[in-house]
């Protein structure tokens, strides 16, 4: 396992766009940073997590900007595989399938968040979708490995 793949990957997780950063991709860095900075505000993220955090989910939905809420996921997760790719991560084949699923899932929790209860709780745009992550991550790994038991 490449530790310097994985050191990008976690920088990226804290902030889009910083994994660019320490992998010399300074415009790319700099442009997710921005892009990050712009989906967040247009889409109330902090307040959304903010609001979250306090146990007040109904604020949350509502002021959640649900149109911009859900870039994130994509946004975020490619972040992330372009930092880890680049940092020499993710060579075997199918390697991005994780990714890509995690943000797909991620992105339907976002779109279910609002309504969405498990055992009878309302969990919101911020808690709903982080419990998408791992069958999103699990599905595409499982994914990965039917694909590359076919790999010529």
């Amino acid at each position: 396992m490449n530790k310097n793949a994985i050191e990008k990957l976690f920088w990226s997780i804290a902030l889009p766009g910083f994994g660019q950063l320490l992998n010399g991709k300074f415009l790319k860095g700099l442009l997710f940073i921005v892009c990050e900075i712009f989906f967040n505000v247009q889409s109330h993220f902090n307040e959304i997590i903010r609001f979250s955090f306090n146990g007040d989910i109904h604020t949350s939905i509502e002021i959640a900007d649900y149109q911009w809420l859900m870039f994130y996921p994509c946004f975020y997760f490619y972040a992330m595989w372009d930092a880890y790719k680049e940092a020499g991560g993710g060579k075997s084949p199918y390697a991005f399938f994780p990714f890509v699923f995690a943000a797909y899932f991620v992105t339907v929790g976002v779109m279910y968040s609002a309504s969405l209860r498990l055992f009878g709780f309302l969990l919101g745009p911020v808690f709903l979708p982080m419990l998408f992550v791992l069958p999103g991550l699990m599905i595409g790994f499982v994914i990965k490995k039917i694909l590359g038991m076919y790999q010529g």
